[in-house]
């Protein structure tokens, strides 16, 4: 049974914003790898819904987990957390 009103959020950056209300992040994590102890870069892409278009390439980002909103949209952008320089 899934606990309800526990939503996941996750920290990435903004790699694309070239769609309307949409934009691409990637986020990194550090995972040890079972045979050699070392810990290994995974890095996932997620398309997030940012409703205001407020976010640009190279921003620091929160996604939090929502309904899904498209085929492909299952994340909102929460907040903006650094501006690209």
């Amino acid at each position: 049974m899934k606990k309800r009103g526990i939503k996941r959020q996750l920290t990435g950056v903004v790699v694309s914003d070239k769609m309307d209300k949409t934009a691409v992040v990637l986020v990194e994590r550090l995972v040890k790898h079972q045979f050699y102890h070392k810990y290994v870069k995974r890095r996932a892409k997620f398309a997030a819904h940012d409703e205001g278009n407020v976010c640009n390439i190279g921003d620091k980002v929160l996604i939090t987990e929502s309904r899904p909103i498209s085929k492909m949209k299952r994340w909102r952008v929460s907040r903006v957390v650094a501006k690209a320089v």
